[in-house]
């Protein structure tokens, strides 16, 4: 489909990359990965024809078609999101203009046997039939299946795009391209403003995908579940493996060893025959063989190992200062926007060391609780720090607001205050922003040293309690590596708004998932969510019918319920769901071991104090479902 070959790119003289060959064939999914800066982006803009190489060609199979999702669109306003997304579909949206105005004169000429109403007559047949090909008839089905899958609404559909922020508007982009017919994707970070069910939504249809794909992305899981082929550009060069990212690192690590130990064994012998060559020549009658040596060593190409870009951020977050038990409590908060209501009657008590991650659609609150919560804008209902919280916030959009003429340096002084300008150039250095890259200025960033810089600017300011907005959206994913080891490190509280599944493992014990303006408290991790979440959709789905209930019945109205007692059901109902999850754990384990014991007997049992902890699982499963029934009856009694 593509063949690339020596392909170079320079900018104000200095080579970007050199020499770049590789080929792309029907069926490939590649993830080209490298770090901020790498050329990621410039690639695929060459790939695509936005900018022109410095050397090298490209040839691409005929009438190939190819598809490039850009960090930065325009859109025309004034169009709903169906007529945006309609313009994917450019051949069919003219036929139908031509087939409306051949049944309009079919309709009104009453010359039936002349030749021009022969010749509509036939047009109409060519056009129909060219219409049916192209998908005429089900295009209009096929967009309102994609947009629901990015996430959109069927309310959505005749909104105008003017109204949404430019997130969404990079769906509706996105689906464009899935609608055509390409041959080629060129999708440049496709998941930064996909929510987690949209980007599994994502992963399904592209690896479904039948033409080939060239991916930059830096989220390991969704590389590892969609691509099959992985290029990394590393200072200058290009790495080109058949295997998904995991496995990549895996197979570039054991090259690399291989490479070291033949470079090792090399210089070994260039040494002993060096030695041998000195050795000779100062003797005529050994004179021939220091010079066949010579010619020997001459001749040998010299082993180089794959050099690595191991330059890596240097995060430390401190906390300011002890805060008290209690961090943030807030009763009856509500957020709307004119009409639309995002928020409603939400009560919070976060404690302190607390681990809590913002997840669910985007539009659902998670941004505006952040907000909310660090008052950057008004709400309804009452909200209150505890005792010596100090709020550290990154925004989603922070690295946005960097004033672009300024350069890093300058906005770093800018921000900081007497008592850490003197250590500006520090931090910057471990930010990877020393020496000349100190004087850029923000305009020429990549988004990810743009993102960079606004977390070390956050650093500038003292706090124990840490939320972040979507903090990895273009960091490299030596970065987001650091990052996230930085926030395990971190001995504050910590509230982490985020779309990345990897990111988040291991980093929060407490899920928020938010739908419908409430949210719901999840006593997991990521994983435990995720797995109690598609349980309750397929539970949803089951429903046949809606069952309206009648609440007068019941023993108490939950409205009637006092604030003491709405708290104590919310803890009873989590103790409820934590027991729950224990016990399903340990029954899938008891049933893994039920179906190894029928398979190989012998062998299992064999197995060190296996009966043991075989009767204790039993044993802590009945004492667990001893203290949910208890539980249970305390929910009951209160409800």
């Amino acid at each position: 489909m593509l063949n690339v070959h020596n392909l170079s790119v320079s900018f104000m003289g200095t080579d970007l990359f050199s020499g770049i060959t590789f080929k792309l064939n029907k069926g490939d999914r590649i993830g080209l990965i490298g770090k901020n800066g790498a050329g990621k982006s410039t690639l695929l803009k060459v790939l695509s024809k936005d900018i022109e190489t410095s050397g090298g060609t490209m040839a691409f199979d005929k009438d190939v078609r190819m598809g490039f999702l850009r960090q930065d669109i325009d859109f025309v306003e004034g169009r709903t999101i169906l007529e945006e997304a309609y313009q994917a579909f450019e051949e069919i949206k003219e036929i139908e203009l031509k087939l409306d105005e051949i049944n309009n004169q079919l309709a009104t000429r009453t010359d039936y046997e002349s030749e021009v109403y022969s010749q509509l007559i036939i047009d109409l047949t060519d056009l129909t039939e060219r219409y049916e090909l192209l998908g005429g008839y089900n295009y209009q089905g096929d967009t309102e299946k994609i947009l629901q899958g990015l996430g959109f609404q069927r309310e959505d559909f005749d909104k105008l795009t003017d109204t949404f922020s430019g997130g969404w508007r990079m769906r509706i982009e996105l689906a464009k391209l899935l609608l055509q017919d390409n041959d080629i994707l060129l999708l440049d970070e496709p998941t930064n403003h996909l929510d987690i069910e949209s980007i599994i939504w994502l992963e399904t249809f592209l690896k479904n995908y039948s033409g080939a794909i060239v991916l930059v992305s830096h989220d390991k899981m969704f590389l590892d579940n969609v691509t099959n082929r992985t290029i990394e550009i590393s200072l200058g060069q290009i790495y080109d493996y058949k295997k998904p990212y995991s496995q990549f690192l895996l197979l570039r690590a054991e090259i690399k060893e291989k490479q070291l130990q033949a470079q090792k064994n090399q210089e070994k012998e260039i040494k002993q025959k060096q030695h041998l060559i000195n050795k000779f020549k100062a003797k005529a009658s050994k004179a021939s063989m220091a010079q066949s040596l010579m010619k020997q060593l001459d001749k040998v190409e010299l082993i180089e190992v794959d050099q690595d870009d191991n330059a890596a951020m240097n995060i430390r977050f401190a906390i300011s200062k002890e805060p008290g038990k209690i961090v943030v409590e807030a009763e009856n908060m509500s957020k709307s926007y004119g009409d639309k209501h995002v928020l409603e009657n939400v009560d919070l008590l976060i404690e302190r060391n607390s681990r809590i991650a913002f997840v669910g659609q985007n539009g659902q609150g998670k941004s505006t609780l952040a907000k909310m919560m660090v008052g950057d804008i008004p709400f309804d209902g009452h909200l209150k720090l505890g005792h010596n919280v100090e709020i550290g916030y990154f925004a989603q959009n922070q690295s946005e607001h960097l004033p672009p003429e300024q350069t890093v340096l300058q906005i770093m002084e800018d921000a900081a205050t007497d008592s850490n300008r003197a250590r500006v150039r520090d931090m910057l250095g471990s930010f990877l922003f020393g020496g000349d890259a100190a004087d850029k200025k923000a305009k020429v960033l990549s988004g990810g040293e743009r993102n960079r810089l606004a977390l070390c600017k956050l650093l500038l300011s003292p706090f124990n309690v840490l939320i972040m907005d979507e903090p990895t959206n273009h960091l490299d994913i030596a970065s987001k590596n650091v990052l996230k080891q930085a926030l395990k490190n971190f001995k504050g509280t910590l509230i982490l708004v985020s779309h990345d599944r990897d990111f988040l493992q291991g980093l929060t014990d407490t899920v928020y998932g938010f739908k419908d303006k409430v949210i719901k408290e999840y006593l997991g991790d990521i994983d435990y969510f995720l797995e109690q979440h598609k349980m309750e959709n397929l539970r949803e789905a089951e429903k046949k019918t809606v069952v309206k209930v009648d609440k007068s019945s019941s023993k108490k109205d939950a409205c009637q319920l006092s604030k003491a007692d709405e708290k104590e059901l919310k803890k009873l109902k989590n103790k409820l769901s934590k027991i729950e999850s224990e016990i399903a754990k340990l029954e899938s384990e008891i049933e893994k071991t039920d179906l190894e014991l029928a398979q190989n007997y012998d062998e299992v049992s064999a197995r060190p104090n296996f009966f043991e902890n075989y009767k204790a699982k039993k044993a802590t499963i009945d004492t667990l479902m001893e203290d949910w029934e208890k539980v249970e009856e305390q929910v009951s009694a209160i409800s």
